[in-house]
């Protein structure tokens, strides 16, 4: 049962959202002393882009750091949200405030990056089997087909329909995580219109290109 004070999940989702938006691409890049991700390549602060800077160890921490940032807020509310009465609804839309904050980041002028490693944070948080089944979907495609754009959409696509049916009690009486799921594809997929673009005339990007910059 949620929390009968309407303070305490607004307080959840408004952290969630403070976490979501510190944007580690930037921070790492200018931490590590390399230009900033959203100057070139897709300028998309991300750990795509800044793998495109020749950089592997800052993609990498950033990666991680975007997908923990995604997990966090999940996991407190899961952890330690019964003891005030807040349920997985508040969990869920925690995790969607952290997975908005990336996308629409208060400390960076609201343009941040498309969101898929907070995402993959926030599925982990709400099942590690969920995230990783995920996670392995990311894998195979982009190992075959080497865009990751399309691997993320395909997770994006297929993560609602694995909750789902990993678990289908949740159907019935976790409403709001599958909500919070298929807000988090449908944002994720607007925000790979212009690479689905890219994908279709053929001009997108691989893994592992360096940009020129």
């Amino acid at each position: 049962m949620e929390s009968m004070t309407p303070f305490f999940p607004w307080l959840a989702v408004l952290a969630g959202y403070l976490i979501g938006s510190l944007s580690f691409a930037v921070i790492v890049s200018r931490a590590m002393g390399l230009s900033d991700p959203r100057t070139f390549g897709s300028k998309n602060p991300g750990a795509t882009n800044v793998l495109r800077s020749g950089n592997k160890s800052a993609a990498v921490i950033t990666l991680l750091l975007d997908a923990a940032k995604g997990w966090l807020p999940v996991v407190l509310v899961k952890w330690y949200g019964p003891a005030y009465g807040l349920g997985e609804g508040t969990m869920a839309m925690a995790g969607l405030a952290a997975f908005v904050g990336h996308l629409y980041p208060v400390f960076f002028k609201f343009k941040g990056g498309k969101g898929v490693a907070t995402a993959a944070g926030v599925l982990l948080g709400i099942s590690p089997l969920l995230g990783l089944a995920a996670g392995a979907t990311w894998l195979i495609m982009a190992y075959f087909f080497r865009f990751s754009s399309l691997a993320s959409l395909t997770a994006a696509v297929f993560a609602p329909v694995y909750y789902i049916f990993g678990d289908g009690v949740a159907w019935y009486l976790n409403k709001g995580v599958v909500l919070a799921l298929s807000l988090m594809s449908i944002l994720l997929i607007y925000r790979h219109v212009e690479n689905i673009g890219k994908l279709l005339k053929g001009t997108e990007s691989r893994l592992g290109h360096k940009a020129k910059h």
